[in-house]
């Protein structure tokens, strides 16, 4: 079973958040509530963390791009 990773939901006053840095790679093996990503709005830097332990198949956005709330990024 895979499971998406997604950006967070962006508070109302914020459009876009762009990818800071990945803390993974694709095949890195993750355990729950690892750090994955940080996401950085302009007043804030989220930090999103694996939902489940598994294996990182796919990199969807890579750091430096603009991303949505909601997102689906790897």
């Amino acid at each position: 079973m895979s499971i998406d990773i997604k950006v967070p939901v962006l508070p109302e006053s914020v459009a876009d958040a762009s990818i800071a840095t990945w803390h993974v790679a694709v095949g890195d093996k993750v355990s729950r509530d690892q750090s994955l990503v940080d996401i950085e709005t302009d007043k804030v830097v989220l930090e999103v963390v694996a939902p489940a332990d598994g294996v990182v198949t796919e990199i969807l956005q890579a750091a430096g791009q603009t991303v949505l709330g909601e997102q689906i990024i790897a």
